[in-house]
């Protein structure tokens, strides 16, 4: 069986489900363990690749009935924090590449994307709808420390007044306060933080780059402090793994100034279900079968059900137990009369076709 491999959520390269061909490492006694890879020196430490991508749109539309946004913008493929139950690895199976370690080895930075996004805002007929901003891979990943892709692509959002909100769980939003700040005065923005667990060993083992739950907390208050309206996602819920903690992280953000609150149960979509197993078999090896039990009495029998209405919430007697659960922390903590007003698309301006990097006012 494969050793768990420090820093990563995933121990295999998985194949996508569109591979027609598949590859078996096979020690054969010729290559020594200090033999070069295409993933680096050692192979039992997978190094991170940042490849360029030039894409030819950025806004995604979507009219799905349970999530809160029709238009999207991720600016990376592939994430590093490496998050085990990450709903978004299947998406590396089109680029034929491993939904496993590829989708957290593997990422590419649609570094045209501000450009694309101006264009898009100075398009004829535009009408500005609230984006979210990161939704299927982290906006805050790593790779943003150095790229600033995100940071530019708020910088287009403050120059033409268009509301957005993003959810990470990278401390690094920190950085871009400046830019939040003056956004939110106009109700331009609102930030929510993923935070799945408050134990910060199970956490590195669950989302092993992310930052820790101490660390998104801390940068929570401060986004608070600085007048951004923030929010707290605990996603995903895992039976008999971090459930129980529910009410202590609506409790913790809470008091870091989260004014708004979800949960969304485990999603186990295509390749992410055997990959998610796996994790189980290397870390929980001794409730494994009991979460996978528990997983598929919440989802009719099976690993997961992608129908509107049920993929976000399950359905059975622990998928009700855990809803009212939320409610009644929902309701005690306050979160029921602090609900952010709705995000102005009323100031929207197109862009000037002067000021190609933009404008701060």
């Amino acid at each position: 069986m494969a050793e768990t491999i420090k820093g990563r959520g995933s121990r295999q390269w998985l194949p996508g489900r569109f591979e027609t061909t598949t590859h078996e490492a096979v020690d054969d006694g010729w290559a020594g363990p200090e033999a070069d890879t295409e993933s680096g020196p050692d192979p039992a430490r997978p190094r991170t690749r940042v490849e360029e991508e030039t894409a030819r749109s950025i806004v995604t539309r979507n009219d799905s009935p349970d999530v809160g946004f029709s238009q999207s913008v991720n600016p990376y493929r592939g994430c590093e924090h490496g998050c085990s139950y990450c709903f978004a690895r299947p998406s590396h199976a089109y680029l034929n590449l491993s939904p496993g370690l590829d989708f957290e080895t593997r990422i590419f930075a649609k570094t045209n994307a501000p450009d694309l996004l101006r264009r898009e805002f100075a398009r004829r007929g535009y009408r500005p709808e609230p984006i979210a901003l990161g939704i299927n891979t982290d906006a805050y990943q790593p790779a943003e420390r150095r790229l600033g892709l995100t940071r530019r692509l708020i910088e287009v959002m403050l120059e033409c007044r268009h509301p957005f909100s993003l959810i990470t769980k990278n401390a690094l939003v920190e950085r871009d306060i400046d830019l939040l700040q003056p956004l939110a005065a106009q109700n331009l923005v609102q930030v929510h933080f993923s935070v799945t667990t408050l134990d910060p060993h199970l956490s590195a083992r669950l989302e092993p780059r992310a930052a820790a739950p101490h660390a998104r907390l801390r940068a929570m208050a401060r986004l608070h402090a600085a007048g951004v309206p923030v929010g707290v996602m605990f996603a995903p819920a895992i039976p008999m793994v971090n459930d129980s903690e529910l009410e202590a992280v609506l409790e913790a953000a809470r008091e870091a100034g989260a004014r708004s609150a979800g949960y969304v149960l485990l999603r186990l979509p295509h390749e992410v279900a055997p990959l998610f197993r796996d994790w189980l078999q290397a870390h929980l090896p001794d409730r494994a079968a009991h979460v996978m039990s528990l997983v598929r009495q919440m989802r009719g029998g099976r690993d997961y059900q992608a129908q509107f209405g049920q993929r976000m919430r399950g359905q059975g007697q622990h998928a009700d137990l855990l809803a009212q659960r939320f409610r009644l922390a929902w309701r005690r903590l306050g979160y029921a009369g602090l609900r952010p007003a709705p995000l102005d698309t009323s100031l929207f301006r197109p862009p000037r076709p002067d000021s190609p990097q933009g404008e701060l006012f």
